[in-house]
């Protein structure tokens, strides 16, 4: 049967719908497509702000690593001076001890070479004779020292002189090490002579309440009075003083270098 005219077929009209559409979705995808498309100056202006950016990014990160980093030189640096200034309160007290040491070993070594004073003068020889050779070990502040050398941190130090002025000062404290362990090795070798010579219950009636040594005013009897023996004495006492020498002029130009690079330290860092 004919379809009467003024029937319309779905089907057709729908599928004609259809075709303009994607006709139309064509042609607006294809100009809008060719609307968009970049020229060289575009990308380059884009690569320029690109790398402008993560440019000035690495520059602040740049410069606030330095900042950081000389607070930290800074912040080593006074604990440097501190160390220093610690250590020429220890070296002036070192030096006052081993200048005694000094002086009561040359006091005895004249009473050894004397044998007619000897028997007048046995109560000094026990005080001088438990004294003199002792030392102390120079215990000096290098905590900020080696911290420095240990971790690395010698490289925020920025100029070379004052690295090598830190260097030369903590370079002296090895020599003063060395003359300790020699006098150490006198002392031993003292000790075996002088045990022959004194007797072990005066050197104990001499020590007081906090185990200092009290100068005895009572001139009480040695072991012997054998000449060799006391000769033998007497050439510990020349070698001792001679050690101690060593480690004094040591103390004097390490307190003397000490002292200039704190106000060298000072005066760079505007402390």
């Amino acid at each position: 049967m004919e379809n009467p005219p003024d029937y319309i077929n779905p089907t057709s009209d729908t599928e004609t719908i259809n075709l303009t559409q994607e006709t139309e979705n064509m042609e607006v995808h294809h100009h809008a497509h060719h609307e968009g498309k970049k020229n060289w100056k575009s990308y380059f202006w884009e690569f320029s702000m690109l790398f402008l950016a993560v440019f000035c990014g690495f520059l602040a990160e740049y410069q606030l690593e330095h900042v950081i980093e000389h607070q930290r030189e800074k912040q080593y640096i006074q604990s440097l001076i501190a160390d220093l200034k610690n250590d020429q309160e220890v070296l002036f007290q070192h030096i006052v001890h081993v200048k005694s040491g000094i002086s009561m070993m040359d006091s005895m070594i004249n009473i050894l070479n004397s044998p007619s004073q000897i028997t007048d003068n046995t109560g000094k020889l026990y005080f001088f004779a438990r004294l003199a050779p002792r030392l102390k070990p120079l215990s000096n502040n290098n905590r900020t020292f080696e911290q420095l050398k240990n971790s690395g941190n010698f490289r925020l130090i920025r100029k070379l002189s004052t690295s090598n002025k830190i260097m030369t000062y903590y370079e002296k404290f090895p020599l003063i090490r060395l003359l300790e362990s020699v006098n150490e090795t006198e002392f031993t070798e003292y000790k075996k002579v002088a045990a022959k010579i004194f007797s072990p219950e005066v050197f104990l009636k001499m020590e007081g309440i906090s185990s200092e040594i009290k100068r005895t005013s009572e001139n009480f009897p040695l072991r012997t009075t054998d000449n060799q023996l006391l000769q033998e004495l007497s050439i510990f006492s020349v070698y001792m003083p001679g050690t101690k020498k060593g480690i004094l002029n040591t103390d004097e130009e390490l307190k003397i270098v000490g002292k200039e690079l704190i106000e060298y330290l000072q005066k760079e860092y505007h402390l």
